[in-house]
Parts: C-alpha cells; sequence; structure tokens
C-alpha cells in the first residue's frame, strides 16, 4: 500500500482516503470469510453495508490526525477501518424500523430492505465485534499498550456513555420538551463521540504529547458538533436525492434539533462559529494542520 500524497488538495486527500479505507474493509471482509464458516447471506449482507459508498470522514479524521502525529497512512489504516466499521455497524441498526425506520441509505436500499431485519442485525453485530477484532490485531500497532487505549476509546465512544446511549436519548426525545444543554448532549454522543475518537485516535497512534492531543480532542468536538447540525439543515433543506436519504425525518418524528430550537438563521450562525472554533484548536499544529481546517469547512458548508 502507498501512501496518500501530502501534496493532494482536502478533497483530493479525501476521496483517496475513501479509496483506500474501501480496500481495507474489504480485505478484511475477505479475510474474515476465507475459511472462517460466515454464512455467505450473512458476509453478503456486510458487504451491502460498509462497501461502495460514504463519504469515510470519519476514518479520514484518523488518517490525518495521526499524519500530524508522525505516522503514515499505512500506519494508521487499520484503526481507521475499525472505526468504519462501527459506524457502518451504526447506519445498520440505526435504520431498523425499531429505530429511524428508514428504506434508503447512501442512495441505495438499507440492509434490512436488500435482505430482511433479522440478517441486518446480525451484519451490524458482525461489523462491531470486525471493528475490535481489526484493532486488537497485531498488525494495527505493534505496541499492545497502544491497541488496547484504541479498543477502550472506540469502546467508549461507541457504547453506553457514547454513541448507543445518544441513540437511546434520540429514542426518547419525540414528545419531549429539551433544552439546548440536553440536545448538544445527546448530539455530542449519538454524533460527537465517533467523530472525537477519530481525532484523537492518530493522537494515540503516534503516541503524541498531552499538548497536541488535548487540541486534537478540542478540534474533534468542534467538528463533531458542527456535523450533527449541518445534518440538521440538511434534513430542513437538503434534497433527498442528493444526500441518498430521506429528508424532514426529524420534523416528522417530532425529533428535538438546534435548527427547530433556535431557527435556521441562528445555526447558521452557530455553525461559522464552530467552525472558527475548530480551526482554532489546531493552533499547536502550524500550516501542518491546512487538511484539517479544510475539514473543518467542508463540514460546514456540505451539501449532501
Amino acid at each position: 500500500m502507498r501512501d496518500i500524497p501530502a501534496e493532494l488538495t482536502f478533497k483530493q486527500r479525501l476521496n483517496a482516503c475513501a479509496s483506500l479505507i474501501e480496500e481495507r474493509l474489504s480485505q478484511w471482509l475477505a479475510l474474515s470469510e476465507n475459511g472462517a464458516g460466515v454464512p455467505s447471506r450473512l458476509a453478503e449482507a456486510m458487504r451491502h453495508a460498509t462497501l461502495g459508498g460514504g463519504k469515510r470522514l470519519r476514518p479520514f479524521l484518523v488518517l490525518e490526525s495521526a499524519r500530524l502525529c508522525g505516522l503514515a497512512d499505512d500506519n494508521a489504516v487499520n484503526a481507521a477501518a475499525a472505526l468504519e466499521c462501527v459506524h457502518c455497524y451504526s447506519l445498520v441498526h440505526d435504520d431498523l424500523p425499531a429505530m429511524d425506520n428508514d428504506d434508503m441509505r447512501r442512495g441505495r436500499p438499507t440492509v434490512h430492505r436488500a435482505f430482511d431485519e433479522a440478517t441486518a442485525i446480525l451484519a451490524g453485530d458482525s461489523l462491531l465485534t470486525l471493528a475490535f477484532e481489526i484493532m486488537a490485531d497485531p498488525a494495527t500497532h505493534p505496541d499492545a499498550r497502544i491497541r488496547a487505549e484504541l479498543c477502550l476509546g472506540l469502546a467508549r465512544a461507541a457504547g453506553r456513555a457514547g454513541m448507543a446511549g445518544g441513540q437511546m436519548l434520540d429514542l426518547e426525545a419525540p414528545g419531549r420538551t429539551l433544552r439546548e444543554g440536553d440536545i448538544l448532549r445527546l448530539q455530542a454522543m449519538k454524533t460527537g463521540a465517533l467523530i472525537g475518537f477519530g481525532c484523537e485516535a492518530g493522537a494515540i497512534l503516534g503516541s503524541a504529547s498531552h499538548e497536541r492531543r488535548q487540541a486534537l480532542r478540542r478540534y474533534g468536538a468542534a467538528l463533531g458538533q458542527a456535523f450533527q447540525l449541518a445534518d440538521d439543515l440538511l434534513d430542513v433543506e437538503g434534497d433527498a436525492a442528493a444526500l441518498g436519504k430521506a429528508t424532514a425525518k426529524d420534523a416528522e418524528a417530532g425529533k428535538a434539533t438546534l435548527v427547530a430550537l433556535i431557527g435556521v438563521e441562528n445555526a447558521r450562525a452557530r455553525l461559522r462559529q464552530l467552525e472558527e472554533d475548530a480551526r482554532a484548536a489546531l493552533a499547536p499544529f502550524g500550516k501542518d494542520a491546512h487538511i484539517l481546517a479544510e475539514a473543518a469547512s467542508f463540514v460546514t458548508t456540505r451539501s449532501h
């Protein structure tokens, strides 16, 4: 595997990262199937959930934060792929009728529509466990302590006080009056936790200084909040065909969002401030962080 050239623009690096992660995920899925007795239908559902789409923003953040901490892409790609497995599992389960009940994801049928609900649940379960299989593999990092720290960080970001807990709060939200702090807590857990881990994972892989790790943590917190706010704006104003999924779902479900609470114009102003906060957090890295700075702009201005 060759590293992504450092001189590429942000969009070129994002696309190159997506290709790199697609290749590595395909390799891991094939490795887990060959001789391991994986049922063919389950393997097919996992591939449907994982390959052939998505911006791969979270693994991109792993690769870029690792690069800032002195690591080549090859030294971070497994950790990035593991994080993407968790993200893909979460989408499979979020789309289920018992959760968000979505029919389309990334422009094609969701896993439970393409297969069935039981298969979708098992595909999500398998992707979650595959993530920790990858993260714990010696090929991910030669130091077992680093691998353990990565596993711990990913588990916390994905679990009861992270993404899964945030989804629980989201399911409880319809019909309740939530204050701004409640919404921010929900979104920081459901969306921000995995994005934040993606930013910090590179620092863990590279054994970065406390200052640099804290800087990436602050960047990730601002970016995660911006990502969710932009997503909420797209749900109000976006085009379903461009997004590859249904829009106006939050309003129909009675979900509390910052956009509903503070209005579209205030949300846009908040989004601009979050971009500034994310960029400011990168100060310890100087000009080396220009790609992550551009990532903040990408998140706040995206149209799909």
